[in-house]
This record gives structure tokens, sequence and C-alpha cells, in this order.
């Protein structure tokens, strides 16, 4: 038998429904982050730092240190390793502080 997170904790979770990631379907579980979703669907970078563009995901994955910031639904600095995803989530790389349009 293999073992899984969740057969280690008996977890029978719901049907797996769509979001996605600049564009891309993936697949996700109810319960899940959307950072959990990202990282299993390979994806370890979702925004990039104002100075230098750096790239940035989960670090903490407590929501204390806000690396995993991403744009959900079209709504920047949304804490990706708390925020769970929902069915349809359209997830963007957020660019520097998602505020970068109103820049002047």
């Amino acid at each position: 038998m293999t073992r899984t997170p969740a057969s280690l904790v008996r977890a029978e979770p719901g049907p797996p429904y769509e979001i996605t990631f600049d564009g891309r379907p993936l697949t996700a579980l109810p319960g899940q982050s959307i950072a959990a979703a990202l990282w299993a669907a390979g994806i370890l970078s979702w925004r990039t730092t104002r100075d230098g563009g750096a790239p940035r995901g989960a670090f903490c994955a407590v929501g204390t240190c806000y690396d995993c910031l991403a744009t959900v639904n079209g709504r920047p600095n949304r804490r990706a390793c708390i925020v769970p995803a929902r069915p349809g989530d359209a997830v963007t790389t957020q660019k520097g502080s998602g505020h970068d349009e109103l820049a002047v």
C-alpha cells in the first residue's frame, strides 16, 4: 500500500476541481491552500520582487512572511499559503507589489 499524506491522516477528500495558474489549468483538492495546489503541480514560484524581479513562492507556509503573495481572481496580495483554493480560481503571477499598474 502506498502511503500518502492524505492516507496517513485517513483523510477522504472530496472530488478534485480545476483552478488556473497564469491560464494553465491545474487540479486542486478540497481543503488545499492555493500554495499547496501550486506545489502539487510543480510550481514553486508565483511572485517576483519589486527590486530585481527575484522569484518568490511559499517560505513559511503559515502566512507570516508574505513571500507567497499572489494575485487571485484579480485581487493582488493574497497569501497563497493560507488562502484556500476554490473551484474556478484564477491565480496569476504577481509582479512586485501587485499594484504596479497604479504607479505613476
